[in-house]
């Protein structure tokens, strides 16, 4: 999986500018908007550093800073996406992609013959998501335009489904999980990672607007008609759980 982390070439300098300047323009905007799907430190500190300077571009730098989730979802992003179980073949959807951290590595793990879904309701990481798996020439990732209310996929189609630090944002939660439950194949997996919420401790203020816990979530997908399998720990996941569901066959 170590595809996406290496550097792009100084023939793609030119093109990874551009990227930086939407990247910016994407936090700014999300910071605007309430700091959603954005790291608590700014865009600004890393200007003028090793991230972008006249020795060169790292955009890795830069999309750490902006990847979905706390940081724990990036450092632990291997283990995590170990756990999830994907094989070669499988056709996969993550839901509030983001910067497509776990689509891309998604995309290595399910091989040629599979399919990477990358949904976001996002069009600007959407386009990101694109540049990223051309740049890595991962054709197997498509960018797919969700909706508040829908994950707009057909019905049946995916062997998983990945939800990681999203399910707290949406605003239709049942009917959102409606069609995910729709779009997963009998005996499909929904794999969900969520910011713990434990009653009486406090919470950081990146994560404020959690309001509530594992309890609650699984109850919300069972109600859904999927059944809750389990929740194994991960190494390197302190603050955010794990848990897997499956669509009864």
């Amino acid at each position: 999986m170590g595809g996406v982390d290496r550097l792009p070439s100084e023939s793609d300098r030119a093109n990874m500018m551009h990227r930086l300047i939407l990247i910016a323009a994407i936090g700014a905007a999300l910071t605007a908007c309430g700091g959603e799907k954005s790291s608590s430190e700014p865009v600004e500190a890393v200007k003028g550093t090793g991230a972008l300077s006249e020795d060169g571009v790292n955009l890795e730098v830069w999309l750490e800073r902006l990847e979905v989730g706390s940081r724990e979802l990036y450092s632990a992003r291997e283990k995590v996406v170990a756990a999830v179980g994907v094989k070669e073949g499988d056709w996969i959807a993550d839901i509030g992609a983001g910067t497509g951290l776990y689509s891309l590595l998604f995309a290595e793990a399910v091989g040629a013959k599979g399919r990477v879904f990358a949904e976001d309701i996002e069009p600007l990481f959407l386009d990101l998501i694109n540049q990223r798996a051309s740049d890595l020439r991962l054709g197997n990732v498509t960018a797919v335009l969700g909706r508040e209310d829908h994950i707009t996929l057909p019905d049946e189609s995916l062997d998983f489904v990945f939800i990681a630090d999203t399910y707290h944002y949406f605003t239709e939660r049942e009917a959102v999980m409606r069609s995910v439950y729709d779009a997963l194949k009998p005996g499909g997996v929904l794999i969900l990672v969520e910011f713990d919420v434990i009653p009486g401790e406090a919470r950081p203020d990146y994560k404020s607007h959690v309001r509530f816990g594992k309890a609650s979530v699984v109850s919300e997908i069972e109600y859904i008609g999927f059944d809750y399998v389990r929740a194994p720990d991960i190494e390197g996941l302190t603050e955010n759980y794990f848990l897997r569901f499956e669509k009864p066959k």
